[in-house]
């Protein structure tokens, strides 16, 4: 299968070509494409020159920081228009372990949506302190119950995705960023009837640059997923 591995970036300067060389280590077979979000650290550039020895890195370049969902999506159309079939979410910073990707690989061959998971057995979050990992299982266990999602991490963004999963649950129009557009992307998934996997992964803070996530979106996420729940028809809710 051709796959294509999505690295959204913004001042990842730090790790960018770390994560390049490591992918290329370990899904030597697949295409990378870093979409970066004009990052004034010079992230982009440093793709493009690390692209031109290793070879099968595209970088698409964004006019100015846009989100991770406008990241992704972006991502997503680039690789439909050129026949890819299984596209990869992943962080730039090493919180996903990409040693990993080729298990994940592994179950999307027989699943549309694989979701590396930090709640399911085997999954683990060393560095978090109890009240933060609290905080995140309550969520997603609120998102699992208002939307009927049966998924135990719904706002994982370590995943893979099936070309026929991506259309079934019509990306382009998803306009929720962070945690929100991927428990949207799992909502829809699930809706649509797309088979979805979940598969242990331990998830571990960045060591280098500074975080993306913000109180903002954690809100955000919680509003739409209470949106969502009341706008669902009462004898779909379980």
């Amino acid at each position: 299968m051709r796959t294509l591995v999505v690295v959204p970036t913004f001042n990842e300067i730090l790790n960018i070509e770390s994560m390049l060389r490591t992918l290329r280590e370990v899904v030597p077979d697949t295409t990378i494409l870093v979409v970066d979000d004009g990052s004034p650290d010079g992230t982009a550039d440093r793709a493009e020159a690390v692209s031109q020895e290793l070879g099968s890195i595209d970088v698409l370049r964004r006019a100015r920081k846009s989100g991770l969902g406008g990241a992704y999506r972006a991502g997503f159309a680039w690789g439909l228009e050129r026949g890819f079939d299984h596209f990869v979410e992943i962080d730039c910073d090493f919180s996903h372990d990409p040693r990993l990707l080729p298990t994940l690989l592994q179950a999307a061959e027989d699943n549309e949506v694989v979701i590396g998971s930090r709640y399911v057995p085997g999954g683990t979050i060393p560095q978090w302190a109890l009240s933060r990992r609290l905080l995140s299982r309550g969520g997603n266990q609120y998102a699992s119950f208002m939307l009927g999602l049966g998924v135990a991490d719904s706002t994982s963004g370590y995943r893979v995705y099936s070309a026929s999963a991506l259309k079934k649950i019509d990306f382009r129009s998803v306009h929720a960023d962070g945690y929100g557009f991927q428990i949207e992307m799992t909502y829809r998934a699930r809706r649509a009837g797309a088979s979805i996997i979940e598969v242990p992964i331990s998830f571990n803070d960045r060591e280098f640059g500074e975080s993306k996530m913000s109180s903002a979106i954690v809100v955000e996420a919680l509003y739409l997923v209470t949106k969502w729940a009341l706008e669902r028809p009462f004898r779909k809710r379980r």
